[in-house]
């Protein structure tokens, strides 16, 4: 469990019962089925579950970005806004009249997160267009009210929930309405002309459908608000007091703002490299768009969900990964598969994932990463080594006893501790075609050293946010790909003649090493990598707008033991340089 308690909350979160088996149905399943939102503490599931599953639906859906023939690329849910196709809001309202989402099914859709291994549901109850997915008696613009199928699917889905065991919870988009005078972005005047501000728009529908949605359907693990942007804290305060009056239990988003949240929500689609302090969440989702796209087929693979999924988890947070079901109500069939896929390996091993934290180490390694559950680390390998050895650089604890899980049983392993990198004999293949993984118990606490070790298999990569800087700016850089498709990255820029990227290593095997490294930047850049008190290698290659990797030259490590490597850009055009990280492999 992570050392940590939410805001608000006094003392530490009680601990659920576990049966001590080895299959996600004992675990987490129907054995332990009366485990549901109304019987979890605050916060448990979203703690000790570590994995839930989001929904964006609505009216967006139905056009699936393609207006009056044209395909609009980008987060389809921002499909009216004027950045996208710019639709009316009269004609976006009309949308209403021709929903008929007929193939929606709240209780397959439940079944499918349960099998997933997802822990809880956040559904759209009303996004940034305005338009309530339920019943709502503040606002007419609603799913009951306007649409030919007339039914509050959040009733159905809510019930569906509690039939298998899963919390479920809200999406409101508290500060934008892009259709209600006085809202976020939306109408500055009413419908006779009147001005309207944002009081008006919050007391007459925000605040209401709050009271609802916290109302009327049972106990909900959380409310899930977004894009605060300048709402002022008197309202954000107003919304929390509803939702602790009506919802004790509940967790409420840090998108809140003003900190008024239970928990840190990252960026949109942010995996974090480092370990998180505190308790967070990171929101993904399966493609690329966060509600249905017609075009959008970039679904992730259940080898990488598990990737991002034990990330998050290994980096201390939860993970939340989003389904956009089209306008007809149905989940799309490819990302139902992967969720399905990735789902039957975390019912294999679900103490990689389930109460299980953070990764000493404080990063991933070259192979893979590693979660910790109680005196365990949970080692999930994604590169098998066809060497036949896995190499664990700078474990502290001593190991009582190593096995790979085959199938979830556990078949010993030999290791050898050598300069303090632990290197365990494996077969030739592995057992596993998504993960493997190997369980190891420790004699006490999980303690580790974070340097990163260059592993003697394959290339280790070590990004610019692990390296100490001088002589150069180190900060986050953001962009979108497509609309509303955020990437980020940390790097190192303005560089000054004397600058330096300082990498701390650690070399069990001594000799020549490929150094690459990714960059951006414009026209050709001479690049200087030194081991401090060692070899200097300096190389002009080419550069792009887009961040590649581009080979430097082979550097030697005269013998085992750790290392400082400094990066050094050395163009006179240097200004446009900018530095992702640095790949150090075996010049094999």
């Amino acid at each position: 469990m992570k050392n940590i308690l939410i805001s608000g909350l006094v003392g530490i979160l009680a601990m659920q019962g576990i049966a001590e088996k080895n299959g996600m149905d004992e675990m987490w399943g129907e054995s332990t089925i009366k485990l549901r939102a109304e019987n979890a503490k605050r916060g448990q599931l979203f703690d000790e579950g570590n994995y839930a599953m989001f929904i964006h639906w609505g009216l967006y859906s139905q056009l699936g970005n393609k207006v009056d023939g044209k395909t609009y690329y980008g987060i389809g849910e921002w499909i009216m806004n004027p950045r996208m196709a710019g639709i009316p809001i009269d004609e976006y309202k009309k949308l209403a009249g021709t929903f008929n989402p007929e193939q929606f099914d709240a209780k397959a859709i439940a079944k499918l997160a349960k099998d997933a291994g997802m822990k809880y549901i956040i559904i759209t109850s009303k996004h940034h267009d305005g338009f309530a997915m339920y019943d709502s008696k503040a606002n007419d613009f609603n799913i009951t009210k306007t649409t030919p199928w007339a039914k509050d699917p959040m009733l159905d889905l809510a019930e569906a929930c509690r039939a298998e065991g899963l919390g479920f919870g809200f999406y409101y988009s508290h500060n934008q309405d892009w259709t209600f005078p006085g809202g976020g972005n939306g109408p500055s005047v009413d419908e006779n002309g009147n001005p309207a501000d944002f009081d008006d728009y919050f007391k007459k529908k925000c605040l209401p459908q709050v009271e609802e949605i916290t109302s009327n359907y049972g106990p909900i693990e959380m409310v899930w608000f977004d894009t605060p942007g300048k709402m002022p804290k008197k309202y954000v305060q107003q919304l929390v007091d509803v939702v602790r009056k009506n919802q004790p239990d509940a967790l409420i988003s840090g998108r809140a703002g003003h900190n008024l949240g239970d928990y840190q929500s990252l960026g949109d689609m942010e995996i974090p490299h480092e370990n998180v302090e505190g308790l967070w969440e990171s929101v993904d989702t399966t493609n690329d768009s966060w509600a249905y796209a017609w075009y959008d087929n970039n679904w992730k693979t259940p080898k990488e969900i598990l990737k991002r999924l034990i990330a998050c988890v290994a980096r201390g947070g939860t993970y939340m990964l989003n389904i956009g079901p089209d306008g007809s109500g149905a989940v799309p069939e490819r990302a139902a598969r992967a969720l399905e896929e990735s789902g039957a390996w975390i019912q294999r091993y679900p103490q990689v994932v389930y109460n299980a934290g953070a990764s000493p180490w404080k990063h991933a390694l070259p192979w893979g990463d590693v979660t910790v559950n109680e005196n365990k680390l949970l080692l999930s390998v994604f590169d098998w080594p066809a060497s036949g050895k896995l190499y664990l650089p700078g474990l502290k604890t001593k190991i009582n006893s190593a096995a790979l899980l085959v199938n979830g049983k556990p078949e010993t392993l030999k290791f050898d501790v050598s300069n303090g990198w632990t290197i365990f004999e494996l077969p030739p293949r592995a057992p596993e075609k998504l993960v493997s993984v190997i369980e190891v118990e420790l004699a006490g606490t999980p303690k580790a050293d974070p340097t990163f070790g260059l592993d003697p298999n394959i290339g280790t990569e070590i990004l610019v946010e692990f390296a100490d800087v001088e002589g150069a700016e180190q900060s986050q850089k953001r962009w979108m790909e497509k609309f509303g498709e955020w990437k980020r990255i940390v790097q190192v820029h303005k560089w000054k003649p004397d600058g330096k990227a300082i990498f701390e290593v650690d070399v069990l095997e001594a000799g020549d090493y490929c150094v690459d490294l990714t960059y951006a930047g414009e026209g050709r850049l001479v690049w200087g990598v030194d081991v401090l008190g060692g070899e200097h290698i300096q190389n002009e290659q080419n550069s792009s707008h887009n961040y590649q990797e581009f080979p430097i030259g082979w550097i030697n490590f005269p013998a085992p033991g750790k290392y400082e490597v400094a990066v050094s850009c050395l163009s006179e055009n240097r200004e446009s340089a900018s530095l992702k990280g640095i790949h150090l492999k075996p010049a094999r």
